[in-house]
């Protein structure tokens, strides 16, 4: 009983980094739409530099995903946060120098890629792989991976609704006091693995854990999946902003608020999805990937409808609960699969598939918004149309083998 305490513990202080830290991003997203276009940037610059985040955790995710389990999660969260934290007190001088005119053009724009690009991307994949890691090694059923999962989900799902909420509020009193509170909400997350977080017994660390393959059979058609899921979803995040500022003629406070709720809604609706209805429901990883695209199929076809602003936001909330309820099977389904040396690289597979979403995503969204506005939306229907397709008929999906349930 006190192991299991001292596990569910452990749990909940992760949780609360995952929180702390998709938090501060999402505190960060309202405002940077308005706040490309205080700064005289275009909206490919802005497509540039989450691309580059991105392409970071692309790149990253497997390292920190093997090193939690060879090094243990303590340290490498307390590395990742400290350069995440360093990351975005570097980016709130840079964007107060380029407001007050300090700073301008190629220096300005070289230092917005290199602290909320490389730097910032390259911490923060060290955060959900060493989580989703430390569930997959504490869980054996499908239910309670499934649920374990969901928890992680729910941690982002909350930090979109709260970050969202703080983002756009905060963004009426000025763009920089959304930007200045960021930093802050990085050093509680640190605060946390410093002086809560325990490290694991050395015999429960993994020497040299496998990398596993994005083409290994067991997890290419999760991978697919995944990657089709959130690309519909990037090509429709990052055209919020910019979309609900040019359709409704609104200026660049408002702008960020309105922002702001409409993120808000796609993130109480996955809390809802992930926290209510995916732990009552005990489906399988397959049934919440079908149920789940589903929905946000439907989502996104709203999305892509001209109409009042109301159905915009409804439209994104719908896309939230779909993902929202797709994503635990998505994580656990594959995790089923392998051994629980292979959980960590796994799990940086996983976001680094994500992550390929937000590198492409950002430039083609935004070029294509350039060349039709809604041309990014149709696309994203299609490519949701095309993960439900996958889901429904691979046979990966369809001959799942038994795991046991709790």
């Amino acid at each position: 009983m006190t192991t299991k305490r001292a596990t569910s513990a452990q749990v909940k202080t992760i949780l609360a980094i995952v929180f702390l830290s998709n938090m501060a991003q999402m505190t960060l997203s309202p405002v940077i739409p308005p706040l490309s276009r205080e700064l005289k940037l275009e909206e490919w610059h802005i497509g540039l530099m989450i691309s580059i985040a991105a392409l970071m955790v692309v790149a990253t995710s497997q390292f920190w995903g093997r090193r939690s389990q060879s090094h243990g999660r303590r340290p490498v969260l307390i590395t990742a946060l400290v350069g995440l934290v360093v990351a975005m007190i570097c980016f709130t001088g840079f964007s107060a120098a380029g407001m007050s005119g300090l700073l301008t053009g190629i220096p300005l724009l070289l230092g917005l890629l290199i602290t909320r690009g490389f730097l910032f991307g390259g911490s923060l994949a060290g955060v959900v792989p060493t989580a989703q890691a430390f569930i997959a090694n504490v869980t054996t059923t499908e239910t309670a991976r499934v649920k374990g999962m969901a928890g992680i989900g729910s941690a982002q799902g909350l930090a979109l609704v709260v970050g969202s909420v703080v983002g756009g509020v905060l963004a009426k009193f000025g763009l920089l006091v959304s930007i200045g509170a960021v930093p802050f909400l990085l050093l509680g997350a640190l605060g946390l693995a410093f002086f809560v977080l325990q490290p694991e017994e050395r015999t429960a660390l993994i020497q040299d854990p496998p990398r596993i393959s994005p083409l290994d059979h067991r997890v290419t058609p999760f991978l697919l999946a995944g990657f089709a899921m959130f690309m519909a979803l990037g090509f429709i995040q990052f055209l919020a902003g910019f979309l609900i500022q040019d359709r409704y003629g609104l200026d660049g406070e408002t702008t960020g608020l309105m922002t702001g709720l409409t993120v808000l809604c796609a993130g109480v609706m996955m809390i809802i999805s992930q926290a209510m209805i995916v732990p009552r429901s005990n489906w399988s990883p397959t049934t919440l990937l079908r149920v789940g695209i589903g929905i946000g199929l439907i989502g996104c076809v709203g999305f892509a409808l001209h109409g009042p602003i109301w159905l915009l936001m409804a439209s994104v909330g719908v896309i939230g609960g779909g993902i929202g309820m797709a994503m635990p099977g998505y994580t656990a389904g594959p995790s089923l699969l392998l051994t629980q040396e292979e959980q960590g690289s796994l799990a940086g597979l996983i976001a680094a598939t994500n992550a390929l979403t937000f590198v492409i995503a950002p430039i083609a969204s935004t070029s294509l918004y350039g060349i039709w506005p809604d041309l990014p939306a149709y696309i994203g229907v299609g490519i949701m149309v095309l993960a439900l397709v996958l889901v429904l008929f691979h046979p990966r999906f369809s001959h799942m083998p038994t795991a046991p349930r709790e």
